[in-house]
């Protein structure tokens, strides 16, 4: 993960010297990206400005990358995985001369011209200047999980890994594009299929598209795009079940080990469910040592990731470290705002949050960490929401249910036919809506996954890059090697309800791979579900935060007197109340007041660096050292808990609170577990004495034994809790 920036004249003209300040302001706008290294070059029309952040080759990787006869100039961030594999088939003779991986894109495009990319694997955004002919290469990977933006006009064209970098360019708009943000499908979460362009949220600002490689003549401007990959569309009606999900399982494992490559210290994000674990079970073979980081909030108690992350992690003997979102913290306006300036999003939401401060931690608690590996879009592509978007039915009810959208999406385009489908029903026949519409669509599912595809680079892959960024980490994304998209993509119709149905075909390849308690565990998303409404309360306090400062800033902001009802957004606010919340309007509404805090900052773009980002997390670190089996199952459903059975905690266990009424389970002086208020096992734990009979303690507590029969199982296997005597 580095920064990448550039100028470039496409008028015919060179740059001048004084394109040397503009060139060190790009690079240090991008210096969280890169802070290992920096180098800005300029000569004739283009000046090139890089970041580093060294995971491979760190004492001989410093980019610009030139070719042996000096014509070719390159600077990439990303990683090629493959790298090794495509030098041995360049021509004979050529000698790369660095041990980076990206120097063999300069002799790929040398030897093949715009079809360089299409054997490589990896992520990138590039820039590369052909000098012969004069022509400036943009690209980007399959996925678009690197990015790369720019501003042109009709003398020069500014480029920018980070929206932020262009405006350190005075030539680039500063304002927020109101009517493209608010008409995102992806941007309301409403029930349709996303369109294939990738919106930038701001004004005169571009995205490199993903798959893609644009060719500038730098003599006049002109522009050629090259898409270099499509997501296929001809079923593989030949193959079995079993094929298809062996070749998943070998092409997933081929993917980890990849991505698990590296010469500095790789780490992981374990959520508890099947993807994140499944990542780690390949990879942790591999790695000499790997840590893990998952996020210990009242939603991941609620919902079993956490427990299930740190079983995980001790089934297998790596460090997993529990990092702790109490259920009152709420971050400052400050904090915020820095947040969404880092993330260059108005969709910065709980999710984006929790990321980001798992990065914070995993950086200083691991400080020679430079990559993370991490479980996403593995839901997007595997069927992982189909039995939410089904009402947790079956696999016809899902596919129902994309009719819906799909209908939705199409009377999109007919605006005269509102008024009879505003609530929920159309009343059309499908030869209506051809007539009227267009063509019905004959695969919902693939337009389903188009639009998936749309998404991944419109939120997910946007705000894992700039969350990973912003702490100078690199965000590793095995799940999305080309070659497993591609194999879920040709799954016959007919064979789609056994593998993609909750996600069948990656659980079926993991089986024996992982333990059946996490290969078979029901997805879980990362905070939503269960504890939602602790991440919602958390937005709601935000957004009341210094009576209510970011509300006032939003509608203060340039643009919002004419898109927004300050009125109306302090109604809603007041509506909430102060219970609990599990209203997806709490995000929807803080999604409009980051549109005003974006078109506040653009306006007067501040510096990242001067922003606070707030102390970092606690941690809580569970190692491989307990060694008991909490499978034993201590308290099975079916066992006596007679008088006989007497607890007791530990030797040098204690449970302690503070002034807040947090309650801590701490062993040796460590914190082991940060115990929400009024939770069943906090209940019971705060009656064991050593003396009193189980059962009398769950009649004192008034908390039944299957509540905590999961919490005291844990317990044991960690050995902070034992039977007296």
């Amino acid at each position: 993960m580095c920064g990448n920036a550039g100028l470039a004249r496409i008028d015919g003209q060179d740059l001048g010297p004084d394109a040397d300040a503009l060139l060190a302001l790009l690079a240090d706008t991008l210096h969280h990206r890169g802070p290992d290294d920096r180098e800005c070059l300029r000569t004739g029309p283009v000046g090139l400005a890089f970041t580093r952040l060294s995971l491979v080759d760190p004492e001989d990787g410093s980019q610009p990358l030139i070719s042996d006869d000096g014509n070719l100039v390159l600077i990439a961030n990303g990683e090629v995985y493959n790298h090794r594999e495509l030098a041995a088939q360049l021509p004979a003779g050529t000698r790369l001369r660095t041990g980076s991986d990206c120097e063999v894109l300069l002799y790929l495009y040398r030897q093949h011209g715009l079809d360089f990319l299409r054997n490589v694997r990896g992520m990138f955004g590039l820039i590369l200047w052909d000098r012969a002919r004069n022509q400036l290469i943009l690209a980007r990977d399959r996925f678009g999980i690197k990015p790369l933006y720019y501003h042109r006009n009709d003398q020069r064209i500014t480029l920018s890994s980070e929206v932020k970098g262009l405006f350190a360019d005075p030539a680039t708009p500063r304002s927020f594009d109101w009517e493209r943000s608010l008409s995102n499908p992806f941007m309301s979460a409403s029930a349709r299929f996303g369109g294939p362009e990738v919106v930038t949220w701001f004004e005169g600002v571009d995205s490199v598209p993903a798959a893609t490689i644009l060719r500038i003549d730098l003599s006049d401007g002109r522009t050629h795009t090259h898409r270099y990959w499509e997501m296929p569309t001809e079923a593989e009606e030949g193959v079995s079940a079993e094929e298809f999900i062996r070749r998943y399982g070998d092409i997933l494992e081929h993917s980890v080990q990849e991505c698990a490559t590296a010469d500095t210290e790789l780490g992981l994000f374990l959520s508890g469910g099947i993807d994140s674990a499944a990542v780690l079970a390949l990879a942790a073979p591999q790695l000499t040592e790997v840590h893990t980081f998952t996020a210990l909030s009242g939603g991941t108690q609620v919902n079993g990731d956490a427990e299930h992350a740190s079983w995980l992690a001790r089934t297998l003997g790596v460090p997993n470290h529990q990092v702790v979102f109490d259920r009152d913290h709420v971050p400052t306006p400050e904090e915020w705002c820095r947040l969404v300036w880092l993330a260059e999003t108005p969709m910065t939401g709980p999710e984006i949050y929790y990321k980001h401060e798992l990065h914070r931690f995993a950086r200083a608690e691991r400080p020679d960490l430079r990559g993370m590996l991490l479980g996403a879009a593995s839901d997007e592509f595997n069927g992982g929401y189909s039995p939410n978007m089904s009402g947790n039915s079956d696999w016809q009810s899902f596919v129902a249910a994309l009719r819906h959208m799909d209908r939705a999406t199409r009377l999109d385009l007919h605006p005269g036919l509102r008024s009879w489908w505003s609530e929920g029903h159309d009343f059309f026949s499908d030869e209506a809506l051809t007539r009227l519409v267009g063509d019905t669509t004959t695969d919902v599912y693939r337009a389903y996954v188009d639009s998936q595809y749309a998404k991944v680079q419109q939120y997910n892959l946007w705000h894992e890059d700039r969350t990973a960024a912003g702490s100078g980490i690199e965000a590793r994304v095995p799940f999305l090697d080309h070659r497993l998209v591609e194999l879920t993509a040709v799954i016959p119709a007919r064979m789609r309800p056994q593998l993609l149905w909750d996600k069948q075909i990656l659980r079926e390849a993991m089986r024996g791979r992982l333990p059946a308690r996490i290969a078979d565990r029901p997805k879980g998303p990362f905070f939503y579900g269960s504890g939602t409404w602790h991440a919602y309360q958390m937005l709601i306090r935000l957004l009341r935060r210094n009576d209510s400062e970011l509300v006032d800033r939003a509608l203060s902001a340039p643009g919002a007197d004419l898109y927004l009802d300050g009125d109306a957004i302090r109604h809603r606010l007041a509506e909430f109340g102060d219970g609990v919340t599990d209203a997806p309007a709490v995000e929807m509404l803080m999604r409009v007041v980051n549109m005003g805090l974006l078109a506040e900052m653009t306006a007067a773009p501040p510096r990242l660096a001067e922003l606070s980002a707030g102390p970092v997390r606690v941690g809580l670190s569970a190692t491989s050292a307990h060694g008991a089996d909490t499978e034993n199952d201590l308290f099975s459903a079916d066992q006596d808990h007679s008088s006989d059975r007497v607890l007791a905690l530990s030797d040098d266990v204690q449970l302690l609170t503070d002034a807040q009424e947090t309650w801590f389970l701490l062993h040796a002086g460590q914190i082991e577990y940060v115990l929400e208020q009024d939770s069943p096992i906090l209940r019971v734990l705060v009656l064991i004495d050593g003396t009193t009979p189980f059962d009398e303690v769950l009649a004192k507590s008034g908390v039944r034994a299957d509540e905590v029969r999961s919490d005291l199982n844990d317990l044991f296997g960690e050995r902070l809790l034992t039977f007296s005597g």
